[in-house]
């Protein structure tokens, strides 16, 4: 497996991506980290809803929320966080975690994206399988 992570381009171990199901009345949200060798380092906590990962570079989670529902998710570092509300829709969500830097560290920003873009992007991501801690 690290050998078909390394070929892929991922920094995370985990298979490639493939797509999600969702339970009836959830939607489906992909956080997705496009590769950067600078801040690899850094894995700020990404949180939708009751849910909580650390996205590594060249990762994706998958995140469950309830659908009908407004739901955020947000991602904080040091002295600097982001968020982004969804609409509760039930529809499958994509939103991409980049790293900017400041002038001590890191700052996490969540940006969606619409799903043409998107899905060229994880394409190229893992499934992120760390434990979030």
């Amino acid at each position: 497996m690290c050998a078909a992570a390394l070929l892929s381009g991922c920094a995370v171990q985990g298979a490639p991506f493939g797509k999600a199901t969702a339970p009836a009345g959830e939607s489906v949200v992909y956080v997705y980290r496009p590769y950067h060798y600078a801040s690899s380092l850094l894995r700020p906590p990404v949180t939708c809803g009751e849910d909580m990962a650390r996205i590594g570079p060249g990762g994706y989670h998958v995140f469950l929320v309830p659908a009908g529902k407004k739901t955020e998710c947000d991602v904080q570092w040091t002295e600097t966080s982001d968020q982004v509300e969804l609409d509760g829709g039930k529809r499958v969500y994509y939103i991409r975690e980049e790293i900017g830097w400041g002038v001590r560290s890191g700052h996490p920003h969540l940006d969606p994206v619409d799903a043409d873009q998107a899905k060229s992007e994880i394409q190229q991501c893992c499934v992120q399988e760390e434990p979030a801690s």
